[in-house]
């Protein structure tokens, strides 16, 4: 196995801090509504982990692809792209057919890379200002 790139490690590791921000905001309010149990943080956990989880797959997908031809490269990618949409899928059926797992909280946090994608140009200007 080789060697896991240093920029898929630090983005991993933004994606999994605004994961953790974004899930105790949900935490939070989920609390303040009165509608804060055990399932709630069970859900979040399960989608959180699956979340960062698929990132990572991601990024080391990518890591791969770079060393192939263009038509490798392309594969390698559609191919992860399947594996990695059908894993999602499956925990999030998992996570709403089994009741121990609130159902907003499974299906909410998958969401969250893709909000701390979108808000990634705003901290990169930040940093070179």
């Amino acid at each position: 196995m080789k060697k896991i790139d240093a920029a898929v490690k630090k983005e991993t590791l933004y994606i999994l801090l605004w994961v953790l921000i974004f899930s105790a905001l949900m935490q939070a309010v989920f609390l303040i509504i009165g509608k804060w149990d055990y399932r709630v943080l069970l859900g979040n956990l399960l989608s959180g982990s699956a979340s960062v989880l698929n990132f990572f797959f991601m990024g080391l997908t990518v890591q791969k692809a770079v060393t192939k031809d263009e038509k490798g490269a392309k594969a390698t990618m559609k191919l992860s792209q399947l594996y990695r949409f059908l894993f999602i899928i499956i925990i999030t059926v998992i996570g709403i057919l089994v009741p121990c797992f609130n159902n907003w909280t499974v299906v909410i946090p998958i969401f969250f890379p893709r909000i701390a994608i979108l808000l990634s140009p705003l901290f990169n200007r930040a940093k070179r200002s």
